[in-house]
């Protein structure tokens, strides 16, 4: 008579196997990430989970700051001043750059982050450009090898306009050792954007108004009217609904999306920080590969005068600026 552990073995042998079919799909989806915008909702039930850090980012760019944290902020939540914590730093006498490796590891383990953090990150949630903040300083997590970040979907509006509890204080972070593992793949520095420039091979984005792309006005830290020759511009608010103070729908997004050709992406404005919302849509939402961020655009890019600029400024503007009249 067969014994009854013989009989079992092939029951045993599909269920060894179902389990590793299991497993072989659950790996993929716990090393995939986060989402990266999550609602308030899933906030309100997450937000105490003991690997979550609620990232509060509010700034003079959306009219917060520390005081606005200290007035009201979502419990448990730490502050980071986006523009003046050194998310952006100067070096070689240009701003609003990518700090170094040791500069983003101290910001980032002081805040509270290790690698096994999952970052919300909470911008105002007040106009397009604050949401470039966001996009922003989720790049640069990203770009230091954090696998767990998300935005959330409204910012502190949203969080407060659904009727969520806020609480009041500087708070205090605990701090963490964090050891970057950099993404290279993520970022696009200027001598690879001067080959790009000169012999193709990416598609350059601009994700400025077209009054900058144009060179009717520019940024003050920037040495020159214009746009990378060959840059398409996609201003990073058509993205945007004002209306409600989020992204557009996805379908939306997809739709402008599918308006660049396939291939690689380079996206720049004038410091990174509007182009960190077309790379977060074309990257993190619609999930185009091969997209990269120029940190430091044409603030960088206009700092050699050697780099060539297309413009359709014509001595007319440069007269009105001279009168008052313009930029």
């Amino acid at each position: 008579m067969m014994s009854p552990c013989v009989a079992r073995l092939p029951q045993m042998r599909r269920l060894a196997a179902a389990a590793l079919l299991v497993f072989a799909f659950a790996v993929p989806a716990m090393a995939a990430g986060a989402e990266p915008l999550v609602s308030v909702q899933w906030l309100k039930v997450h937000r105490a989970d003991p690997n979550v850090v609620v990232l509060d980012i509010r700034s003079a760019i959306d009219g917060g700051g520390a005081e606005a944290f200290v007035k009201a902020h979502i419990p448990g939540s730490v502050h980071s001043d986006y523009d003046k914590a050194g998310w952006r730093v100067t070096r070689g006498n240009v701003p609003f750059m990518l700090p170094t490796v040791a500069e983003l590891e101290k910001l980032i383990g002081e805040i509270g982050i290790d690698e096994d953090s999952h970052v919300v990150l909470v911008p105002a949630g007040v106009h397009a450009t604050d949401f470039g903040s966001a996009a922003r300083a989720y790049w640069t997590l990203k770009v230091v090898g954090l696998v767990h970040v998300s935005i959330l979907d409204g910012g502190f509006a949203a969080w407060t306009a659904a009727g969520n509890a806020t609480e009041n204080g500087a708070g205090k972070p605990s701090p963490k050792i964090f050891t970057a593992a950099l993404n290279k793949n993520l970022l696009v520095e200027a001598s690879e954007v001067e080959k790009i420039e000169q012999s193709g091979g990416a598609t350059l984005i601009d994700a400025r108004p077209a009054s900058f792309f144009s060179g009717k006005e520019k940024h003050p830290a920037a040495k020159a009217y214009g746009h990378i020759p060959g840059a398409i511009n996609i201003d990073s608010a058509v993205f945007y609904d004002p209306a409600s103070n989020r992204l557009k729908p996805k379908a939306e997004l997809a739709r402008i999306g599918a308006t660049i050709q396939p291939g690689p992406v380079v996206s720049y404005c004038n410091t990174g920080h509007w182009a960190a919302t077309d790379w977060f849509v074309l990257s993190e939402v619609l999930g185009r590969g091969n997209v990269r961020l120029y940190a430091g655009s044409m603030v960088d890019w206009s700092s050699n005068a050697s780099r060539p600029v297309e413009s359709a400024r014509t001595k007319w503007d440069d007269l009105k600026k001279t009168l008052g009249f313009g930029s």
